[in-house]
Protein backbone atom coordinates (compact mmCIF):
# COMPACT_ATOMS: atom_id res chain seq x y z
CA UNK A 1 0.00 0.00 0.00
CA UNK A 2 1.68 3.17 -1.02
CA UNK A 3 1.62 6.09 1.16
CA UNK A 4 1.91 9.68 0.65
CA UNK A 5 4.70 11.85 0.16
CA UNK A 6 5.78 13.60 3.43
CA UNK A 7 5.87 16.86 1.74
CA UNK A 8 2.41 16.88 1.24
CA UNK A 9 0.18 18.93 3.71
CA UNK A 10 -2.78 17.33 4.29
CA UNK A 11 -5.44 20.61 4.54
CA UNK A 12 -7.79 19.62 6.87
CA UNK A 13 -9.60 22.96 7.34
CA UNK A 14 -13.06 23.87 4.76
CA UNK A 15 -12.44 26.80 2.47
CA UNK A 16 -15.82 28.38 3.25
CA UNK A 17 -15.07 30.69 6.27
CA UNK A 18 -12.12 32.16 3.75
CA UNK A 19 -13.99 32.01 0.76
CA UNK A 20 -17.69 33.64 2.40
CA UNK A 21 -15.13 36.63 3.86
CA UNK A 22 -14.21 37.62 1.31
CA UNK A 23 -17.52 38.96 0.14
CA UNK A 24 -17.40 41.54 3.09
CA UNK A 25 -14.34 43.26 2.23
CA UNK A 26 -15.58 43.79 -1.38
CA UNK A 27 -18.70 44.70 -0.39
CA UNK A 28 -17.74 47.15 2.43
CA UNK A 29 -15.00 48.64 0.32
CA UNK A 30 -16.96 49.17 -2.60
CA UNK A 31 -19.51 51.12 -0.45
CA UNK A 32 -16.60 53.28 0.75
CA UNK A 33 -15.90 54.08 -3.26
CA UNK A 34 -19.69 54.32 -3.49
CA UNK A 35 -19.59 57.45 -0.62
CA UNK A 36 -17.00 58.83 -2.00
CA UNK A 37 -18.65 58.98 -5.38
CA UNK A 38 -21.67 60.66 -4.29
CA UNK A 39 -20.24 63.16 -2.09
CA UNK A 40 -18.61 64.55 -5.19
CA UNK A 41 -21.58 63.79 -7.27
CA UNK A 42 -24.84 64.69 -5.32
CA UNK A 43 -26.14 61.85 -7.50
CA UNK A 44 -28.73 59.95 -4.96
CA UNK A 45 -27.89 56.23 -6.92
CA UNK A 46 -24.37 56.26 -5.53
CA UNK A 47 -25.87 56.29 -1.95
CA UNK A 48 -28.30 53.67 -3.04
CA UNK A 49 -25.92 51.57 -4.13
CA UNK A 50 -23.84 52.21 -1.02
CA UNK A 51 -26.58 50.95 1.15
CA UNK A 52 -27.49 47.70 -1.11
CA UNK A 53 -23.74 46.89 -0.82
CA UNK A 54 -23.12 47.58 3.19
CA UNK A 55 -26.46 45.24 3.13
CA UNK A 56 -25.06 42.62 1.35
CA UNK A 57 -21.84 42.82 3.36
CA UNK A 58 -23.58 42.31 6.69
CA UNK A 59 -25.76 39.49 5.46
CA UNK A 60 -22.46 37.47 4.30
CA UNK A 61 -20.35 39.01 6.96
CA UNK A 62 -23.21 37.03 8.96
CA UNK A 63 -22.42 33.82 7.48
CA UNK A 64 -19.07 34.13 7.23
CA UNK A 65 -18.79 34.78 11.05
CA UNK A 66 -21.02 31.43 11.49
CA UNK A 67 -18.41 29.32 9.53
CA UNK A 68 -15.46 31.27 11.54
CA UNK A 69 -16.95 30.31 15.25
CA UNK A 70 -17.15 26.73 13.74
CA UNK A 71 -13.86 26.59 12.69
CA UNK A 72 -12.69 27.80 16.21
CA UNK A 73 -14.57 25.54 17.70
CA UNK A 74 -13.20 22.45 15.38
CA UNK A 75 -9.78 23.92 15.81
CA UNK A 76 -8.98 24.56 19.57
CA UNK A 77 -5.21 25.33 19.20
CA UNK A 78 -5.70 28.60 17.10
CA UNK A 79 -8.72 29.74 19.59
CA UNK A 80 -6.08 31.79 21.97
CA UNK A 81 -4.78 33.56 19.30
CA UNK A 82 -7.94 34.37 17.50
CA UNK A 83 -9.70 36.80 19.83
CA UNK A 84 -8.34 39.98 18.39
CA UNK A 85 -9.77 38.90 14.84
CA UNK A 86 -12.74 37.99 16.82
CA UNK A 87 -13.49 41.30 18.33
CA UNK A 88 -12.50 43.31 15.25
CA UNK A 89 -15.08 41.72 13.01
CA UNK A 90 -17.68 41.78 15.75
CA UNK A 91 -17.01 45.52 15.64
CA UNK A 92 -16.87 45.78 11.93
CA UNK A 93 -19.87 44.32 12.26
CA UNK A 94 -21.55 46.60 14.43
CA UNK A 95 -20.40 50.00 12.83
CA UNK A 96 -21.73 48.15 9.48
CA UNK A 97 -25.32 47.70 11.39
CA UNK A 98 -25.19 50.97 12.26
CA UNK A 99 -23.67 52.26 9.09
CA UNK A 100 -26.72 50.81 6.74
CA UNK A 101 -28.86 52.84 9.27
CA UNK A 102 -27.34 56.16 8.82
CA UNK A 103 -27.72 55.86 4.92
CA UNK A 104 -31.43 54.86 4.94
CA UNK A 105 -31.85 58.59 6.06
CA UNK A 106 -33.11 60.53 2.79
CA UNK A 107 -30.69 62.88 0.90
CA UNK A 108 -27.41 64.55 1.67
CA UNK A 109 -27.30 63.67 5.08
CA UNK A 110 -27.71 59.76 4.38
CA UNK A 111 -24.23 60.05 3.35
CA UNK A 112 -22.39 62.96 3.99
CA UNK A 113 -20.29 63.31 6.75
CA UNK A 114 -21.28 60.38 8.99
CA UNK A 115 -21.99 57.47 6.58
CA UNK A 116 -18.60 58.52 4.68
CA UNK A 117 -16.77 58.68 8.10
CA UNK A 118 -18.02 54.95 9.10
CA UNK A 119 -17.70 53.46 5.35
CA UNK A 120 -14.00 54.70 5.98
CA UNK A 121 -13.84 52.87 9.81
CA UNK A 122 -16.03 50.05 8.34
CA UNK A 123 -13.56 49.24 5.34
CA UNK A 124 -10.31 49.71 7.31
CA UNK A 125 -11.89 46.94 9.43
CA UNK A 126 -12.51 44.41 6.67
CA UNK A 127 -9.03 45.03 5.32
CA UNK A 128 -7.64 44.44 8.90
CA UNK A 129 -9.54 41.93 10.16
CA UNK A 130 -9.08 39.84 6.19
CA UNK A 131 -5.44 40.13 7.05
CA UNK A 132 -5.96 38.99 10.71
CA UNK A 133 -7.76 35.94 9.49
CA UNK A 134 -5.29 35.05 6.74
CA UNK A 135 -2.52 35.17 9.26
CA UNK A 136 -4.48 32.98 11.44
CA UNK A 137 -4.89 30.16 8.74
CA UNK A 138 -1.54 30.15 7.75
CA UNK A 139 0.38 29.86 10.61
CA UNK A 140 -2.35 26.87 11.67
CA UNK A 141 -1.51 25.26 8.13
CA UNK A 142 2.43 26.39 8.74
CA UNK A 143 2.87 28.14 5.70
Amino acid sequence: MATAPTNVRCVRAHPVHGILSAYPLAFFTAAFVADIAYANSAQMQWANFAVWLITGGLLIGVLAAIAGIVDALLYKGTRSRSWPHSVGVLLMMILALFNVFIHSRDGWTSVMPTGLILSAIVSGLALVTSWMGYSLEARREGL
